[in-house]
């Protein structure tokens, strides 16, 4: 990718801010949580694309969220929007959320922030705000921010990317709700997670954050390792999910992701590394797999947050085994 930086400044600028680390404000939940075990490392989240194609409703699939088990829901504006056009009103729906003891630790939309056309960037902004808005509405905190628009474009420069997360985390300021650089996998634009770690920390704004995705790092080509330079606060929601072996990362897909533990994903090593880096946010699992698609939503659910939890356990476990 061309960045209009050599690979000595952009390591130069990325070790710095590093150095400096990421503030730890962020905008607070008003929903009341369902209580964390003192002894439960992070929180769990349902990205409602996991069930996507059995086509529910956004109230369906607050219940299916709440009935599964899971402590806060990750829906995606569209079907927000969707349920608002058929006449839903959004306090009912806060309410509904609130009600089911859970919160909106993140949502998933597509305003196209970050192209270098200045009209169709501004459009996007606009958007932004929209979703924004809606979301404040409904008590949710993040929003996703890929580079949508841009993910073939392979001459993004990074510090014009930069400079346009910053608007985008300043309309954020405006809307009380914290846009997420999105780590995007298949993108040729902020498809390594050394480039989205550039455009958040050079953005110079302090609730500048990234929301990773085990797929999407792998998909990209980062090593796993450099989740270990991140502070804590520089990931609040992270997107779990698992790999396959097979087909090879160049030809595998979203619909190839899997259940955490049913692939060949290092969770183990990616868990203990956010956790010693004193990540101590929400794990939200994103799947797009097909076959789950055809099953009962709630079994999928259900099945997504007792493997999640089994991966973390497991990460637990191996930990102590090599402490002793």
């Amino acid at each position: 990718m061309q960045t209009n930086l050599n690979r000595r400044e952009l390591l130069a600028a990325t070790g710095t801010a590093l150095a400096a680390g990421f503030s730890t404000t962020t905008y607070a939940s008003t929903s009341p949580a369902r209580k964390r075990s003192t002894a439960e490392p992070f929180g769990y989240c349902f990205n409602t694309s996991t069930i996507r194609g059995q086509k529910l409703g956004i109230v369906e699939q607050i219940d299916l969220t709440a009935k599964a088990g899971y402590d806060s829901i990750e829906p995606w504006m569209r079907d927000i929007d969707v349920y608002v056009q058929q006449g839903g009103s959004l306090s009912d729906l806060r309410k509904r959320i609130k009600d089911s003891g859970l919160t909106v630790e993140s949502a998933i939309g597509f305003a196209q922030w970050i192209l270098d056309d200045d009209q169709k960037r501004q459009k996007g902004l606009e958007q932004a705000k929209r979703d924004m808005d809606t979301l404040r509405q409904i008590d949710g905190v993040r929003i996703a921010a890929p580079p949508t628009g841009a993910t073939k474009q392979s001459d993004l420069n990074l510090f014009e990317a930069a400079k346009r997360y910053r608007a985008l985390l300043e309309l954020g300021d405006q809307m009380e709700v914290v846009p997420q650089v999105e780590v995007w996998g298949f993108s040729k634009s902020l498809s390594r997670l050394g480039e989205s770690m550039f455009v958040a920390i050079e953005s110079g704004h302090p609730k500048a954050c990234l929301l990773p995705d085990v797929y999407h790092i792998f998909k990209g080509g980062s090593d796993f390792a450099g989740l270990g330079l991140l502070s804590g606060s520089a990931v609040q929601v992270f997107h779990v999910n698992d790999y396959p072996a097979n087909p090879p990362r160049e030809t595998m897909n979203d619909s190839h992701r899997v259940y955490p533990g049913d692939g060949v994903a290092p969770l183990s090593e990616i868990f203990r590394s956010m956790h010693q880096a004193g990540f101590r946010g929400v794990l939200s699992l994103e799947l797009f797999n097909k076959e789950y698609w055809q099953q009962d939503p709630l079994v999928v659910a259900q099945t997504g947050l007792r493997k999640t939890k089994e991966a973390v356990l497991r990460a637990k476990l191996d930990q102590q085994t090599k402490a002793d």
